[in-house]
C-alpha cells in the first residue's frame, strides 16, 4: 500500500504564469469599454462657443465593470456637438495635442453656472469617470488609488484613447477625482487637493500664484506671464424692507361669505413664505494678467463695484408652503379615507325622536299618518333647522363640526334661490366670477370630465375643499354633505328645481355626480309638471285638445309652442287620484275607456282600419303638412309623445351589460329587440290614438320616411301617379316594427305607462347620494377641484405674463385631460397633476417676489421698466443671468442698494441721510459700513504656457482652478508634460 501511495506524493502543482490576473482582467475590461464607445484616436471638435457648457446638451452613457468582486461604474460624459469636416483625417493629426489640452486656454466658458464639477474645474467637453458602483463604497487606501491610476494609464496607452479618464477616490461627498489624459508625445495629470480649512497664506491671489508656479516647476527665467480669471460670489439673505406680502388666510373671518379675504367659490393662491431665500451676486474679472492687480493679505484691488461683469442667480426656498397646492393636496387625502358618513358623524344622526323605543308594528301607521308640518310652511331654512335639531339631539351642540353661521353662509352660496320665500325656478347660474360659456376656459370641463365652472357641482367641490381645509376637516365635509343631501330631498319633495344645473338630460361629458344631480332635476321637472297639471285639472277641469281645436291652435301658436302647450294640458286629463308609482301601472281610467266609440281598445287591437276609424282622435299635436292617411284620406296628425327617459352613464352601462348578457341566440335577440322598442311602442300607441284608421305605412311615413319608398307609375287611365310601399327591411316577416304595431293600442301619451318613472329614478338618485362616503365624494369631485385650480393658475399667470408658465399650464391641461377622462385614475397620476399645479403656483409666487424686490411697478421710465421685467423673467428661467452694465446698470444699482441696506441693517448703522448730517469725515468713516459682505466664495483660474519637464520641451498650456469658501478649500491642477 505504501508503495502505491508514493507516486501520488511526488505530484507537484504547476503554476501557469500566463494566466491573466484580476488586475489584468480589469485593465482589459476598461479597454473593451473604451473600444465599444469608439473613444480611440483624436476626433477634434469645433472651438467652444461662449456659454455652450450651460446652454448645450450634455449626454452620458454608462457601463459596469468589476475588479475581482468590487464593482465599478464607468460613465462617459460628453457635450453633444455637430460633427466636423476633420473626421477621417486622423493620419494628418498625429502630432496634434488632444482636444482637452487645446480647450485649456479657451476662456469662453470659465465658471459655468450649471455643469458637472469636472467641467467647472478643468474646462472639459468630454471625459470618462470610473467610480465605485455602490453609493456607500469608496476607494480609501493609497495603494488602491495608485493601482487604479496605473490601470487607467495602461488602458489609455494600449488603446490610444485621448479622452481624459478619471477615477473617483475617497467618499462620494468629497468629490475627489484623479485622472490622466495621453496624447502623442504629451501626458496630462489631473491632480486635486481638498481641505476643510483654507490655509492663511492661500486665502488670496498672491499665495495661489506661489502654489501654481511651484507646481509647474518651470525651468525658464523669467517665467511667462500668468493669465488670471477671478470670480467672487456675494450672498444676500436679508431682504430687509421687502417683506413677503402673502398673508395666511384669517380663519375667523368666514362669516359674511369670506375666508381671510376669500370669496366662496374662489380658491386661495400664493406662497405663505417668501419663495426666494437668497440672491447670489457673482462679480467677475475674466481677463487679468499677473502684475496688473494686487490681492494679498494686506490690500486688494478686487472691488465688486468695479468688476466688469456681474451675474446673478436666485436660490429658491425648498418646498415653500403654497395655499392652492395645500388646498388640493388636503382634499385629495380624503380619497384615501375609509370611513362612511355615519361612522364619522354618528349612526343616529338622522334618527327621529322616539325611534329607539318605537315598535316595528307602528311602521304602517306611521306611513299613513298626516304630515305634521304643512307643506306650504316648509322652506330651505326650516328644513335645515329641523335636520340640525335632529343631529344636535344625538351629538350635542358643541360637537357639531360646522356652526350655524358657517353652514347657513355656505348653503346660501350654493342655493341662492333660498334667500327669497319662494325659490326661483332657475336652472342656470350666471356670475361675473366665472368665465363666459363660449370661452376655452369654460369648456375645460369637457376635457377633465368635471362640471361647468358656474354649476352647483363645481361650487360644491370648492366649498367642500374650503371646509376640509379650514373648518372641521373630514367631519366638516361629512356634515356639509349630509346637509346637501337633505336639501336635495327637500327640493324633490317640494318641487323646487335645483339651481346651477343646465336644463335637459344628464350631460355625459360631466362627472357622474353632476349627472346624478341633473337626473334629479329632470325628475323634479316631470313631477312639478304633473302636480301643477293636477291643480289645473281640479280647478279648471281642462280636457284634451280636440282635432278641430288642434288645427286652429297649430295655426295660431306654431308647432313648437303648441307641442309644449298640448303636452302640459294633455298630461293633465288622467285621473291623478288613482295615480301610482307601480311600474306595471297603466293610466287609462274607466271613464275614459267608456268614452271610446265602437269596440273600444279591443277594436284597436283586433279590428282593422275601418273599426279604428270609429275611435275619437286624442293627443294630437299638429297637422303634418299636407300628408293624409292612405286608407281614408284624413289629414295625418303628429301625436303628443312621451320623451325618452334620460340616463346617466352608470345606467347606460348597466343597460348595455344586461343587453349583452342576453347572448346571440334567436330568443335573446328577440328579447333584446323588445326591450329596446319600449319607446317605439309608446310612439305607435300615441300615433294610433291621434290618427284613427291609420296603418303601419302611415306611421312609417312620419316616423322613418326613408323606409317608405315612393315611385311614379302609370295607372290604367294612363295618368302618372305616386305609388308607395314599405322598404325591404320592413317587409321581413315577424319583424319588430310589425309585431309592435300589432301589439300597440290607440292610447294617447297622457294615459300610457310612463317611460320615465321620475319617482323611482329620483329615489334611486337620493339613495345614491345618501350612501356616498366622503372618499367617494372626493373622488367624484376631484376633477372639479383640479379644474378650478388650473383656472386659478391661469388667472394668476395672466396678471404676470410669464411665457414659460404658459407652456407648463398647457402641458398640465394636456396631462390632466388624459388622466381624468377615464374612470378611476391612479393615485400616482393624480398626485403628479397636483404636484405640477403646486410647482406652477410657486413659480408665479417667485415672479411676484422678484418683481417686488426689484420694484418693477415703481419704475417711471418705460424703458427701465421693460429692462427690469426682462431681467426678472430671465432670473426665473435661467440658472444665472448676466447683469447688463454690471454695477452701473438699472438692475445693478438696485442689487447694490439691496446689499447696502442689508449691511447697514446687520450693523445697526443709521441710513445715508443721518450719515450726511454727521460732522467730520472721520465720524462718517467710523459709522460707515462696507457695501458688500465678505465674499461667500472666491474662485480663481490661473493659466500659462510653459515647456515641461525640460527647458527644451514643447511649450504646453498649464491650468489651476481654486475655490475658497468658509468651510472648503479645493485646488484642481492640470499639469501637462511633453517629450523630454
Amino acid at each position: 500500500m505504501a508503495a502505491d501511495s508514493e507516486p501520488e506524493s511526488e505530484v507537484f502543482e504547476i503554476t501557469d504564469f500566463t494566466t491573466a490576473s484580476e488586475w489584468e482582467r480589469f485593465i482589459s475590461k476598461v479597454e473593451e469599454v473604451l473600444n465599444d464607445w469608439k473613444l480611440i484616436g483624436n476626433p477634434l471638435g469645433k472651438p467652444l462657443e461662449k456659454g455652450i457648457f450651460t446652454s448645450g446638451t450634455w449626454e452620458e452613457k454608462s457601463d459596469e465593470i468589476s475588479f475581482a468582486d468590487f464593482k465599478f461604474s464607468v460613465t462617459h460624459h460628453y457635450l453633444v456637438q455637430e460633427s466636423t469636416d476633420k473626421e477621417g483625417k486622423d493620419e494628418l493629426l498625429e502630432d496634434v495635442i488632444p482636444q482637452s489640452m487645446q480647450d485649456l486656454l479657451c476662456m469662453n466658458n470659465d465658471f459655468p453656472p450649471r455643469a458637472h464639477c469636472l467641467v467647472r474645474w478643468y474646462g472639459l467637453r468630454e471625459f470618462v469617470v470610473i467610480a465605485p458602483a455602490a453609493h456607500s463604497d469608496a476607494v480609501l487606501s493609497e495603494s488602491k488609488c495608485n493601482l487604479l491610476l496605473s490601470s487607467v494609464s495602461i488602458a489609455l496607452g494600449n488603446t490610444g484613447c485621448q479622452v481624459p479618464l478619471f477615477v473617483q477616490i475617497h467618499h462620494k461627498w468629497r468629490r475627489m477625482y484623479v485622472g490622466e489624459c495621453q496624447g502623442p508625445g504629451v501626458r496630462t495629470d489631473f491632480e486635486m487637493v481638498h481641505l476643510r480649512k483654507v490655509p492663511n497664506q492661500y486665502t488670496h491671489l498672491s499665495g495661489l500664484l506661489d502654489i501654481f508656479k511651484s507646481k509647474i516647476g518651470c525651468p525658464l527665467t523669467p517665467l511667462p506671464p500668468v493669465s488670471i480669471a477671478i470670480r467672487f460670489t456675494y450672498v444676500l439673505q436679508d431682504w430687509q424692507q421687502y417683506f413677503w406680502p402673502q398673508q395666511p388666510p384669517d380663519i375667523d373671518a368666514l362669516v359674511g361669505g369670506e375666508v381671510g379675504g376669500l370669496e366662496f367659490g374662489k380658491l386661495p393662491f400664493g406662497a405663505c413664505e417668501d419663495p426666494i431665500s437668497e440672491l447670489h451676486l457673482a462679480t467677475m474679472w475674466p481677463h487679468l494678467t499677473e502684475g496688473i492687480i494686487v490681492d494679498n493679505d494686506v490690500y486688494s484691488d478686487l472691488d465688486p463695484i468695479q468688476a466688469p461683469h456681474w451675474s446673478v442667480r436666485v436660490r429658491k426656498a425648498e418646498n415653500p408652503q403654497c395655499l392652492l397646492g395645500d388646498f388640493v393636496t388636503e382634499f385629495f387625502k380624503i380619497c384615501r379615507r375609509k370611513e362612511s358618513t355615519d361612522e364619522i358623524l354618528g349612526r343616529s344622526a338622522f334618527e327621529e325622536e322616539g325611534k329607539e323605543t318605537a315598535d316595528i308594528t307602528h311602521a304602517l301607521s306611521k306611513l299613513t299618518e298626516p304630515a305634521s308640518v304643512p307643506i306650504h310652511k316648509l322652506s330651505v331654512s326650516n328644513m335645515v333647522h329641523t335636520a340640525k335639531k335632529k343631529i344636535r339631539k344625538h351629538r350635542g351642540v358643541e360637537e357639531s363640526p360646522l356652526n350655524n353661521d358657517v353652514l347657513n353662509t355656505i348653503l346660501l352660496f350654493l342655493f341662492p334661490d333660498a334667500v327669497s320665500e319662494k325659490p326661483l325656478d332657475v336652472t342656470t347660474s350666471t356670475d361675473n366670477n366665472y368665465p363666459p360659456s363660449e370661452s376655452e376656459d369654460y369648456n375645460l370641463y369637457n376635457q377633465f370630465k368635471s362640471a361647468p365652472s358656474d354649476s352647483l357641482t363645481y361650487k360644491l367641490a370648492l366649498c367642500l375643499c374650503m371646509i376640509n381645509f379650514y373648518h372641521g376637516g373630514l367631519k366638516g365635509v361629512a356634515h356639509l354633505w349630509q346637509e346637501f343631501v337633505l336639501e336635495m330631498r327637500f327640493r324633490w319633495e317640494n318641487n323646487f328645481l335645483i339651481p346651477g344645473l343646465a336644463s335637459g338630460p344628464p350631460d355625459l361629458r360631466c362627472c357622474l355626480l353632476h349627472q346624478k344631480l341633473q337626473m334629479l332635476n329632470c325628475c323634479i321637472e316631470r313631477k312639478k309638471a304633473r302636480d301643477e297639471g293636477k291643480k289645473t285639472s281640479a280647478s279648471n277641469n281642462v280636457t284634451n285638445i280636440y282635432p278641430g281645436d288642434a288645427g286652429k291652435a297649430g295655426d295660431q301658436l306654431g308647432p313648437d309652442n303648441l307641442k309644449e302647450t298640448d303636452k302640459d294640458k294633455g298630461e293633465v286629463a288622467k285621473s291623478w287620484d288613482s295615480w301610482s308609482d307601480s311600474e306595471e301601472e297603466f293610466f287609462e281610467c274607466l271613464s275614459d275607456t267608456e268614452e271610446l266609440k265602437g269596440n273600444g281598445q279591443e277594436s284597436g287591437k283586433k279590428g282593422g282600419p275601418k273599426e279604428m276609424a270609429n275611435l275619437r282622435p286624442e293627443g294630437r299635436l299638429y297637422q303634418h303638412g299636407k300628408l293624409t292617411l292612405l286608407h281614408n284620406g284624413e289629414p295625418l296628425y303628429i301625436p303628443v309623445t312621451q320623451e325618452p327617459a334620460p340616463m346617466t352613464e352608470d345606467l347606460l352601462e348597466e343597460q348595455s351589460e344586461v343587453l349583452a348578457k342576453l347572448g346571440t341566440s334567436a330568443e335573446g335577440a328577440h328579447l333584446r329587440a323588445r326591450m329596446q322598442s319600449a319607446c317605439l311602442l309608446s310612439d305607435m300607441e300615441s300615433f294610433k290614438a291621434a290618427n284613427p284608421g291609420c296603418s303601419l305605412e302611415d306611421f312609417v311615413r312620419w316616423y322613418s320616411p326613408r323606409d317608405y319608398i315612393e315611385e311614379e307609375v302609370i295607372d290604367e287611365k294612363g295618368n302618372v301617379v305616386l305609388k308607395g310601399e314599405l322598404s325591404a327591411r320592413m317587409k321581413i316577416p315577424s319583424n319588430m316594427w310589425v309585431e309592435a304595431w300589432e301589439t300597440a293600442k290607440p292610447v294617447p301619451a297622457r294615459r300610457q305607462r310612463r317611460l320615465f318613472d321620475d319617482t323611482r329614478e329620483a329615489e334611486k338618485v337620493l339613495h345614491y347620494l345618501a350612501i356616498q362616503k366622503p372618499a367617494d365624494l372626493a373622488r367624484h369631485l376631484l376633477p372639479c377641484v383640479i379644474h378650478a385650480a388650473i383656472l386659478k393658475v391661469k388667472e394668476e399667470e395672466s396678471l404676470e405674463n410669464i411665457s414659460s408658465v404658459k407652456k407648463i399650464i398647457k402641458q398640465i391641461i394636456s396631462h390632466s385631460s388624459k388622466v381624468l377622462h377615464f374612470p378611476n385614475p391612479e393615485d400616482k397620476k393624480l398626485e403628479e397633476i397636483i404636484h405640477q399645479i403646486t410647482n406652477v403656483e410657486a413659480l408665479i409666487a417667485r415672479a411676484r417676489s422678484l418683481k417686488a424686490k426689484f420694484g418693477t411697478e415703481k419704475c417711471e421710465q418705460e424703458e427701465e421698466k421693460e429692462d427690469l421685467e426682462r431681467f426678472v423673467s430671465c432670473l426665473l428661467e435661467q440658472p444665472e443671468v448676466l447683469v447688463t452694465g454690471a454695477g452701473r446698470g438699472h438692475a445693478g444699482r438696485i442689487i447694490h442698494k439691496l446689499f447696502v441696506n442689508a449691511q447697514r441693517a446687520a450693523a445697526m448703522t443709521p441710513p445715508e441721510e443721518e450719515l450726511k448730517r454727521m460732522g467730520s469725515p472721520e465720524e462718517r468713516r467710523q459709522n460707515s459700513v462696507s457695501d458688500f459682505p465678505p465674499p461667500a466664495g472666491r474662485e480663481f483660474i490661473l493659466r500659462t504656457t510653459v515647456p515641461r519637464p525640460a527647458p527644451y520641451s514643447k511649450a504646453l498650456p498649464q491650468r489651476m482652478y481654486s475655490v475658497l469658501t468658509k468651510e472648503d478649500f479645493r485646488l484642481a491642477v492640470k499639469i501637462i508634460d511633453g517629450d523630454v
